[in-house]
């Protein structure tokens, strides 16, 4: 059944985000606009425009305390004499020296980054102006010091005109479903302009005013059906070019092991999303649509539990050893389930050392670990990877630690990190580990991907001055196949 109110509500209470939090991240950008034409930054400031998620109105609630963005483009004329890097440096040391901005402020390769307390921040991403040519426009990377070409305005606009001709707004509202299955399943890793361009291709002219997109769940449907025949004619990873800068490939950060689980979970969740469609009355339904979205899906209404929820349960229980040297299909059952079905005794491991510091009355747990993959300890590039998402075993991961959702750990204090191996590779070899660590790079660590298995990587936050616990983060699982 389509369920159409339970999708309405869905969307609305869960989905979508909020309008506290849209009016905070509206309040945010307006100081940060005034701010910047107050500094003493040298560009001519030509207007701000709004870009990615936030201006494409498919921003999600935050899942899981996970931080919701906004990412502002400062469209400025060339100064003589700057080449790239100038313009990001320039912005992050005004904002680093701004009492307001100071700690909030973090200067990456295209953009600063101002991070609040509770789970936002604002991505500020300098753009050139008629540099070379009449109104072009060029963001600034400040790793290689290069211009490159970019086209955010015009591909805001054929992001727009998909959602006119699929009509209702249904685009965008599949396109914040299918952001909102991703981040709660954890089985794939598709970034959001890319999976957003991917289902835009879907879309074209002739599909105005169709049955094709009549509502909501029929929307899901046909653009689900219609990627996932698109991507098994690919069984290579194929190039995602920008609709308005061919030149640019959205699918560049893809690794090839990345881009065949995508469309091996695009494919399952296909079938699922169509018999969830056909399913005949409505228990059947909702325990069809929750398979997908889980529990909050019609959250009103009372049925009995997924049997195929059931199923995942029983079959990680059956994997589960007690030496913590699990068979290798677990990281199978994580990849068909994702890690929210791993039982609280998966994580009461024999190996795992206990902390032996006082440990503070309170202990704070808004602690989060952050991790970035790259194909080397010392590559220039990365990309980021949330607890869970599936990794090949290669490169490593740099773990880094921050503390009241994100922000920087203060001084004062320290992290030690708990890295603990498990599955029947890591301890065959004696590397179950367990043992905790020191920071390598101010309070990052950086380990590689060996062994399959479901990994564990926790920050225990030491107050310096009399060597007491204060803080624990929650478990990153760190999921190799």
């Amino acid at each position: 059944m389509k369920l159409i109110p339970q999708f309405s509500e869905f969307l609305k209470e869960t989905v979508n985000l909020n309008q506290t939090r849209i009016n905070l991240l509206d309040g945010n950008v307006k100081a940060i606009q005034s701010f910047i034409r107050q500094s003493t930054w040298r560009p001519k400031i030509c207007k701000f425009y709004e870009q990615g998620s936030w201006a494409h109105n498919t921003i999600i609630r935050p899942v899981d305390g996970d931080e919701f963005d906004a990412d502002l483009l400062v469209m400025v004329d060339p100064v003589e004499g700057w080449t790239a890097k100038d313009y990001i440096v320039a912005l992050g040391e005004v904002f680093s020296d701004s009492a307001t901005y100071g700690e909030k402020t973090k200067i990456w390769d295209y953009c600063v980054t101002i991070t609040y307390q509770g789970e936002r921040k604002v991505d500020i991403a300098p753009c050139v102006v008629s540099r070379l040519v009449r109104d072009q426009i060029e963001v600034c990377n400040r790793a290689t010091d290069q211009f490159e070409r970019s086209e955010p305005v015009a591909y805001t606009q054929w992001m727009r005109e998909r959602n006119n001709f699929s009509g209702s707004n249904s685009f965008r509202k599949v396109t914040r479903l299918l952001k909102y299955l991703r981040d709660i399943k954890r089985t794939f890793t598709c970034p959001s302009v890319l999976l957003t361009t991917l289902l835009g291709m879907q879309i074209n002219w002739l599909d105005k005013d169709t049955e094709e997109f009549s509502d909501v769940p029929t929307s899901l449907r046909t653009l689900m059906r219609r990627l996932d025949e698109w991507l098994q004619l690919r069984p290579i990873k194929p190039r995602v070019e920008n609709p308005n800068l061919p030149s640019e490939d959205f699918a560049a950060s893809w690794t090839d092991t990345q881009y065949s689980n995508f469309r091996s979970f695009i494919h399952k969740y296909r079938g699922w999303v169509d018999d969830a469609y056909n399913a005949e009355g409505k228990t059947d339904s909702v325990v069809a649509w929750r398979r997908i979205f889980g529990d909050a899906f019609a959250k009103g209404e009372t049925v009995k539990a997924s049997t195929h929820l059931a199923e995942g349960i029983s079959r990680i229980q059956s994997l589960l050893v007690s030496t913590a040297a699990h068979v290798d299909e677990l990281v199978d059952a994580v990849r068909d389930f994702g890690v929210s079905i791993l039982p609280a005794s998966f994580y009461r491991i024999p190996h795992m050392r206990q902390p032996t510091w006082p440990q503070a009355t309170t202990l704070n747990k808004n602690v989060q670990v952050f991790a970035t993959w790259q194909i080397s300890k010392n590559a220039i590039q990365g990309r980021a990877v949330k607890s869970g998402d599936i990794l090949s075993r290669q490169g490593g991961l740099w773990f880094d630690v921050g503390v009241n959702g994100g922000l920087p750990l203060p001084a004062g204090f320290r992290v030690q990190w708990r890295i603990t191996n498990t599955g029947v590779v890591a301890l065959a070899r004696n590397s179950g580990r367990g043992e905790f660590y020191v920071a390598q790079r101010g309070n990052r660590r950086w380990e590689e991907l060996q062994y399959r298995g479901v990994h564990i990587a926790e920050a225990f936050i030491i107050r310096s001055s009399d060597n007491v616990l204060v803080g624990q983060s929650p478990p990153f699982n760190v999921v190799i196949e």
